[in-house]
């Protein structure tokens, strides 16, 4: 079959970032950031996220938004027409799409469950001890609601370009923000007293969250916050993974990606911001600072569903308009993730949108499976290098996230700072006239700053550097 003679594009920037944004806002800022940003100091993780983001974010997403544009391919076949020699990073960046999909569609099923719940009033089940491990370990359900996400992923993909991932994305993005703004002034509203009389408020983890905790701070903490904004920072804006290259890919020539990329950074940073503003205070309020120390699916489906249960009747509202906004940030990420995998199989093998759509809904929804099943009949128990225990979904997030993203972004900064060159992307960036003003911070994050930053995250996610 002919591929279109003329590629998809964002009908303008405001679909451009509204979708590059939905991918970047996705479940790791809301189970994540608020409990890197709790353990890291508060405010000193904040202070250097933000830094991170303007410095070493911004190198990544520009060099790939970039790639994108000028190549007008996807990162299978993008890197590869930059330097025939490097195509096998295009290999490895759109591999790792096709592992994280399945996982991601399976959490994403966790999320529908819950959402039911509470949409039926009955959310408050999901709060009793062993629901969470009791659901993910049934057979069925899981595999159900993971298929229906995976479905209405696919649907949105399958509309393409413009009337699919644009318009989706124009919708849910501004309703997500919405309930994200709404949710965390109700956290700051929160009071509670506990059995022997102790009252803590929404406004005193608010504190916690904000002020910058320097006690007892040595070198050592300092890294590890570092490493852990960054690591925080390296997933969140979907970078590695050949998303920003696939999106990047569909933005017009005479479109100022320079002001889109802040717009994106923005977003992203906000919606990260406000998340704990959303959650820490909340959790400290009814559960203390040692309700504080839970992250990732015991933090969203085990933590939280015990605080909705504790605001009383009010709390099963609170808990669906959460749901609902987690929903909105894994749809719009997910829809992301398959579009990479579709337009790299598209641009490779010249198949149809319909075509490449039908073969990674297929090869997701086996995979999917087989992640559900990881909780009951496929269950294992191993131990990853950097320590912590896992089965088949953890193996996969490794895997992806881990060790191949690294790996792609530092063969990425290798490729452009040093073998192509870093006016290979200033010169796309500045083609429609516009300046791009952080030229000369670029030139030193690509060549020197973000390899090096990126080469410790791998040896430390590898294990071999334990010390930090």
């Amino acid at each position: 079959m002919q591929q279109e003679k003329k590629r998809n594009s964002f009908s303008g920037s405001i679909g451009f970032v509204m979708a590059a944004a939905g991918s970047a806002v996705g479940l790791g800022n809301i189970w994540r950031f608020p409990y890197l940003a709790a353990k890291d100091g508060g405010g000193l993780f904040l202070v250097i996220y933000l830094i991170l983001v303007l410095t070493f974010g911004f190198t990544l997403l520009t060099t790939e938004i970039a790639i994108g544009r000028k190549t007008k391919q996807s990162s299978l076949t993008a890197y590869k027409m930059l330097k025939p020699k490097w195509g096998f990073l295009g290999v490895i960046a759109s591999l790792v799409p096709v592992i994280i999909m399945p996982y991601y569609c399976a959490i994403g099923g966790w999320v529908v469950k819950y959402l039911i719940m509470f949409a039926t009033g009955s959310g408050f089940e999901t709060a009793a001890d062993g629901y969470f491990t009791g659901y993910i370990s049934q057979q069925w359900e899981p595999i159900i609601w993971m298929a229906v996400f995976l479905l209405v992923s696919a649907f949105v993909v399958f509309r393409g370009v413009n009337h699919g991932i644009e318009s989706f994305s124009k919708i849910l993005m501004p309703i997500l923000l919405l309930l994200v703004i709404g949710i965390a002034v109700f956290s700051l509203t929160i009071s509670y007293t506990d059995a022997d009389g102790t009252v803590r408020t929404g406004l005193e983890g608010l504190k916690i969250y904000l002020i910058p905790d320097f006690e007892g701070l040595t070198v050592k903490q300092f890294f590890t916050t570092l490493l852990d904004a960054m690591g925080q920072l390296f997933f969140s804006l979907s970078v590695a993974m050949g998303i920003m290259i696939a999106y990047g890919s569909y933005v017009k020539d005479d479109a100022n990606m320079v002001k889109s990329i802040n717009q994106i950074e923005i977003f992203d940073t906000l919606v990260a911001f406000l998340s704990g503003v959303m959650i820490i205070p909340a959790v400290f309020a009814f559960m203390g600072r040692e309700g504080m120390s839970s992250s990732g699916p015991s933090l969203m489906f085990v933590s939280l569903p015990k605080v909705f249960a504790e605001m009383g009747p009010v709390g099963n509202v609170i808990g669906f308009l959460f749901f609902a906004m987690v929903l909105f940030a894994a749809l719009t990420s997910s829809v992301s993730i398959m579009e990479a995998v579709v337009s790299s199989l598209m641009d490779k093998f010249h198949l149809t949108r319909l075509r490449a759509a039908a073969i990674e809904t297929v090869v997701a929804l086996i995979a999917g499976v087989v992640v559900c099943l990881g909780y009951n009949g496929l269950y294992f128990n191993i131990t990853l290098p950097n320590g912590s225990a896992a089965q088949i979904l953890d193996v996969m997030d490794y895997i992806s996230n881990n060790i191949m993203m690294p790996v792609v972004a530092i063969g990425t900064c290798i490729l452009i700072g040093w073998v192509l060159g870093p006016k290979t992307i200033i010169d796309e960036a500045e083609k429609t006239g516009h300046k791009f003003h952080r030229r000369s911070l670029y030139q030193f994050m690509i060549r020197f700053a973000a390899p090096i930053l990126l080469l410790i995250l791998l040896l430390k996610s590898l294990g071999i550097i334990t010390f930090i």
